[in-house]
């Protein structure tokens, strides 16, 4: 095994040098038959769950350490059953199926495999929202080659960035570092010395503990996932209930006991510097207890004529909009007239300043990365990229290996871009988006994929990238919801798994994993995931009958999609009705603003950072971070900041001050029928209008 010591070398940042062991054996085997065995079976079987459960009420969520622990029992259990060599019956060639112990390495790359099936694609959900409540069938061949293309081509852009943001030091990747302590867990071998449990002894039994604890709030009492002591003691008050509601008000005094509370919507706490979490919370008051605040009492936008936080959209009389009324059946586009003479769209107060703090987070993003990180990224682009010029420990050890050739990029990007252009050009254009809206698409992704993977990279943070897409699709090209939410996927959904992407090949380099089997591993994982959601996606609309449609169900039926009814609701707002009637001479045109705060609020701090140096604190503040709490309400919610910022606070101040490393990870999983078993915080009236006249069933009357 290769060592290496602490020296000048050595990781810059504190976290990885506490994390990531300088050491390796290039001598482990990696893509075995029994990788390829555990990686494949698990990952055909764990996309049918994922899409089965996808789209029911309450899908079924396969954490991703679940996965790890499967692939290292799956590959223990394989190295001590297989003989060494399989020999071929009639001949003399013999094959290796069991090269020894079960190794780090194998462990990583069988992981990269089966984690491949967790989740539904998003191009599956966009199918199933055109099919059940547009009620247009889209051709088989062009559903699965968006699927191919949406899944595939993100390994193309990945590869042009990978030198300047995955294998320079300064861009630490702080999302990966729980996986490597994790894997590092189950393969490192450390004595007990005064009692102390070794590391794999200790992650065993937080794995128990968590597990037995999962059972009560989301088995037995789901109610404790987000509980409000003020809507318990009054529970006639519609201000009260929508003061303390952590799920459908401002969340005053409200908490939640479950970890999947504070990690649904804002990552895992664990993963996030100190500084990140205050500047999140900090954000998050701003947000919550300011600015939406001020919109509502103030009846800004109509504001107490719907609940202060819903995804869902409303006429102006209050009331579901009906989308009947505004869309042609026959064309599958906009009706003007329709619009005019019924209402125009609204939106919960929340989710209005949310929308604004999108476009702020997005500009401010561009900005900062342009003041902070503009010249020293302009000199890594023109300096030589050889990776035997980097000077982190990491990268050094990673020379032994072979890089993968630029040319594979090249190639899978272009051949993808062609087959996604046929394929929303062909097929008697169903997919409505043309030629020039999948380059529009692309060049997006290229141009915001480095200012977004610096910021991921260092700070764990991203804003949201619809909103921008959207826009643009939605302005130049409006009228069309199916092509508005296919650009949404060329374009934010390729951004976000590009970085996705280039994470994972951080984690590669921190395992030592060579970087062509890695890549070997996702493509192929992908391509397996791929098929495995196209062939379940369509056996389900061809066998269950009223997919989705809630209203045709039969009462109590879990094929509720409530996911998939959240893409039809981005498909109304940004695609049928388009920002062009909502944002430039609509309702919301003020919100267009928020583009303009963005774009100015980085440049105080950064001038207050240049001009007082000694106060390190400065630097520490991200504009951008500032903006994204209220970016992501909804789905995000009150009681979800709450419990993130207090578990980040224990983890990562009180705990990593005492403690070099912790590892923690859980999620929960749902169950019986009683009071307490409803995820609900009890507030029902917390999403009631409290504009005069205003009547919603099951509300009060406000006179």
């Amino acid at each position: 095994m290769e060592e290496t010591s602490m020296h000048q070398d050595q990781s810059p940042i504190e976290q990885v040098r506490l994390t990531v062991p300088t050491t390796d054996d290039p001598t482990l085997p990696t893509l075995t038959l029994r990788v390829w065995i555990i990686g494949i079976t698990g990952c055909i079987i764990m996309s049918l769950v994922s899409v089965m459960t996808g789209f029911r009420q309450n899908p079924v969520g396969v954490p991703n350490f679940v996965v790890t622990i499967l692939c290292y029992s799956l590959g223990k259990f394989m190295a001590s059953v297989l003989p060494s060599n399989l020999r071929v019956r009639g001949t003399r060639i013999k094959i290796s199926i069991n090269p020894g112990p079960f190794n780090i390495k194998e462990h990583l790359l069988s992981t990269v495999i089966f984690s491949s099936g967790l989740g539904t694609m998003p191009a599956a959900n966009l199918y199933a929202a055109t099919r059940a409540y547009f009620r247009i069938s889209i051709h088989p061949m062009a559903f699965f080659f968006l699927l191919l293309t949406t899944n595939s081509i993100i390994y193309g852009f990945a590869g042009f960035f990978i030198k300047p943001f995955v294998n320079r030091s300064e861009m630490w990747w702080p999302e990966v570092l729980p996986d490597v302590t994790m894997f590092r867990a189950f393969h490192e071998k450390d004595e007990k010395s005064n009692a102390k449990l070794s590391r794999s002894q200790f992650f065993f039994m937080v794995f128990v503990i968590s597990f037995s604890y999962y059972i009560i709030p989301g088995y037995f009492f789901p109610s404790i996932s987000a509980v409000s002591v003020v809507c318990l003691i009054w529970k006639r008050s519609i201000i009260a209930q929508q003061l303390g509601s952590g799920l459908n008000g401002f969340g005053i005094g409200s908490f939640g006991l479950d970890w999947s509370t504070s990690t649904s919507y804002t990552r895992n706490p664990i993963y996030y510097p100190f500084f990140v979490i205050v500047n999140t919370m900090v954000g998050f008051i701003i947000f919550m207890y300011i600015v939406v605040p001020f919109a509502y009492w103030t009846n800004s936008f109509k504001a107490k004529s719907f609940p202060i936080i819903s995804p869902e959209v409303y006429d102006v009389y209050g009331g579901r909009y009906n989308l009947s009324r505004v869309l042609d059946g026959s064309s599958f586009q906009f009706k003007q007239d329709g619009y005019e003479s019924y209402s125009e769209l609204y939106l919960s107060i929340a989710r209005a300043c949310s929308i604004g703090f999108g476009f702020a987070a997005l500009a401010s993003s561009l900005t900062n990365i342009v003041l902070s990180h503009g010249r020293s990224f302009w000199n890594q682009l023109s300096q030589s990229t050889e990776r035997r010029g980097c000077s982190d420990i990491h990268m050094q050890m990673m020379n032994k290996y072979r890089s993968i050739p630029m040319w594979w990029f090249i190639r899978l990007t272009i051949s993808m871009i062609g087959l996604a252009v046929f394929t929303c050009e062909g097929f008697g254009n169903e997919l409505q988006l043309p030629y020039w809206g999948v380059l529009l698409a692309c060049l997006l992704v290229l141009t915001l994929v480095p200012p977004l993977a610096a910021l991921r990279a260092t700070a764990c943070q991203q804003p949201p990238l619809s909103l921008f897409a959207h826009i643009i699709i939605g302005y130049f090209y409006p009228g069309r919801p199916l092509a508005n939410m296919v650009f949404n996927l060329y374009s934010t959904w390729c951004i976000e798994y590009t970085l996705g992407t280039l994470a994972s090949f951080k984690l590669g380099i921190y395992m030592k994993i060579p970087p062509r089997e890695l890549f070997f591993a996702q493509v192929i994982g992908t391509f397996l995931a791929t098929t495995s959601d196209f062939v379940v996606t369509w056996w389900l609309f061809s066998t269950v009958k009223d997919l989705c449609r809630t209203e045709l169900l039969p009462r109590g039926s879990p094929w509720t999609c409530p996911s998939t009814r959240m893409i039809y609701n981005e498909m109304v707002v940004w695609g049928l009705i388009g920002p062009r009637q909502m944002f430039f001479k609509g309702v919301y045109s003020k919100l267009v603003y928020f583009f303009l705060i963005g774009n100015i609020a980085p440049i105080p701090v950064w001038i207050l950072a240049r001009r007082f140096p000694e106060k390190k604190w400065i630097k520490l503040i991200l504009v951008p971070v500032l903006f994204m709490p209220g970016a992501k309400m909804p789905p995000a919610r009150a009681v979800n900041y709450i419990c993130w910022f207090v578990l980040g606070f224990i983890f990562n101040y009180i705990i990593f001050r005492r403690w070099e490393r912790v590892v923690g990870k859980m999620r929960g999983i749902n169950g019986v029928n009683w009071w307490g078993s409803s995820v609900s915080d009890h507030c029902p009236l917390a999403t009631c209008p409290t504009e005069p006249g205003v009547y919603v069933e099951g509300c009060p009357l406000v006179h």
